[in-house]
């Protein structure tokens, strides 16, 4: 078993806060791909970004993740039972479930046994859904430039090495489902600078350079862009495009 390497548990509270959510019709493209809207499992749940989305879909959602930190920060919900697990040790009856989400994560997990914790638990022609969102588009060429240079040079020595299947989109990690066509979505937001610096600042790589170095390297960051994005209260729409794997189970006989 792959061991779990924590990147987030000491910034949860500032994760829970900065971090964009998911447009609302990705849930509901998945609750229409899956078997049934019975049970779902929200894998490396994180403070449950995607697990309330699908609360609001189906009728019982297990969320799970290695870290109790980040699941702490999980809003409550009666339909949502919250557990600290690995991803490759769901706790879960066999073939219970429609539908199994990571949102974000495939590229921490053991994927060989994850893969077969999650055959183990879907119900014949259950959905394995996984995606990932890389870097952020503001179509502002004083402010894309410098963001590249902040991500790729700044901080960019300190990514992990998974950062590059999230960089591939996923498409080149092994995926061994009846994968599905899945329509294109994407995260927007409209944002102060003060938001995109705290966003900036849940980055894994700029956590490693603040333990590294001792300093952080958003704040001349901001300032580099400060005069090209205006008043500080003023809000740019960004965006963020999602790469999704979808795969269908066995089909039921």
């Amino acid at each position: 078993m792959k061991p779990f390497a924590d990147h987030f548990s000491d910034i949860a509270e500032h994760y829970a806060a900065a971090r964009p959510t998911y447009p609302p019709e990705l849930f509901d493209w998945l609750a229409s791909v899956a078997p049934a809207t019975r049970r779902a499992w929200d894998c490396a749940a994180g403070n449950g970004q995607a697990t309330i989305e699908l609360a609001r879909r189906f009728g019982q959602v297990l969320a799970t993740d290695a870290s109790a930190a980040q699941l702490a920060r999980a809003p409550e919900h009666p339909r949502v039972t919250y557990r600290v697990a690995p991803a490759e040790a769901s706790g879960l009856p066999e073939a219970t479930l429609d539908l199994v989400t990571v949102a974000q994560a495939l590229h921490w997990l053991d994927l060989v046994s994850f893969y077969a914790e999650v055959r183990r638990v879907l119900v014949p022609g259950g959905v394995l859904a996984a995606w990932c969102y890389g870097f952020l588009v503001l179509n502002d060429p004083a402010i894309d430039p410098p963001l590249q240079h902040f991500y790729g040079s700044v901080v960019g020595p300190y990514w992990a090495p998974e950062r590059r299947w999230v960089e591939s989109g996923y498409r080149t990690l092994d995926f061994p489902f009846a994968e599905l066509d899945a329509p294109p979505f994407a995260m927007t937001h409209e944002w102060t600078l003060r938001d995109l610096a705290a966003y900036l600042g849940t980055w894994s790589a700029t956590e490693a350079y603040r333990r590294a170095r001792g300093e952080d390297p958003v704040l001349p960051f901001v300032e580099t862009i400060a005069a090209a994005w205006g008043p500080p209260a003023s809000r740019r729409r960004i965006r963020w495009p999602l790469s999704l794997r979808v795969g269908r189970s066995r089909p039921p006989a």
